[in-house]
């Protein structure tokens, strides 16, 4: 469970299937690193068809960051493959979901992405069983890479640490159930940052010298990232001088209003948030 903005940038993928008397799967990525959810996804989904099957997949954001690009790539393969081998939707999305969640990559991102705007997990699972609501939410994001990546399969396999993520995001989602706007989300995001303090101090440092009354900052789960957001046109000018300042690399995208869905024509490139950071 847990709340989130869903954003344009994220993972696109494209499929070909062709029948076959062999069973072969090739997925070819931008990044150079093993992607074994994506990679489990295109496999379960071919389940027993004989054929060849080709996944291609282009990443926007980096990997390891917090910015949801497991769920987004498990996502992307599954209705990319779906469309290509005729596969249901729901069985796509189940697929995605149960990769994301056994391979560590994260606990409900999948389900979070399916629409656009301002989401808030009150039932766990991917639908028909889980539970999640969407609220129209317009602007633009800054992400802000702040540090090396961080690996999310160790902590999500750690129960002390979850405890310790439930035990800091249960007061601020209880109060969003009751208020949710972006502008609460935003004030209880910064609230779950300062208390979980997920680290390292650095990261926390940078975060709260990018902060105004105008500007709010919080830490991406999970990962050495910052996102934020400007209410006026001032505030985000000078959010801009000071990520300038600090020599911090950062993207402006926009949030989505539609969530995961098939595209046509050419994907686009990353937008270059490498960290060089070593910490």
């Amino acid at each position: 469970m847990g709340a989130g903005l869903v954003l344009e940038a994220g993972v696109l993928a494209s499929a070909e299937w062709r029948p076959s008397t062999r069973t072969r799967i090739r997925l070819h990525s931008d990044v150079a690193r093993p992607l074994p959810i994506s990679e489990d996804v295109a496999r379960r989904l071919l389940a027993h068809r004989p054929g060849e099957l080709r996944v291609e997949l282009r990443h926007e954001l980096p990997i390891g960051q917090g910015f949801g690009m497991s769920a987004a790539g498990a996502l992307a393969t599954a209705l990319a493959v779906a469309s290509a081998t005729g596969a249901s939707r729901q069985h796509a999305l189940e697929v995605a979901h149960l990769a994301d969640l056994y391979g560590g990559g994260g606990l409900g991102g999948v389900s979070a992405i399916l629409e656009g705007g301002l989401e808030i997990r009150d039932q766990p699972g991917v639908p028909l069983w889980g539970r999640v609501r969407h609220f129209p939410a317009s602007g633009a994001v800054f992400l802000i890479v702040a540090g090396a990546a961080m690996p999310s399969p160790a902590l999500l396999h750690d129960p002390r640490f979850l405890r310790r993520v439930e035990q800091a995001a249960r007061p601020g989602l209880t109060r969003l159930r009751h208020r949710l706007s972006l502008s609460s989300f935003l004030q209880e995001a910064e609230r779950f940052t300062d208390t979980l303090r997920l680290g390292p101090s650095r990261v926390l440092r940078r975060a709260h010298a990018l902060r105004s009354p105008d500007t709010r900052v919080a830490q991406a789960m999970f990962g050495r990232s910052l996102f934020a957001m400007a209410r006026t046109g001032p505030a985000r000018s000078a959010l801009v001088r000071q990520l300038t300042r600090l020599g911090l690399r950062a993207a402006e995208v926009p949030i989505s209003h539609r969530g995961a869905r098939l595209l046509t024509g050419p994907p686009p490139r990353r937008l270059g948030l490498e960290s060089r950071s070593r910490d």
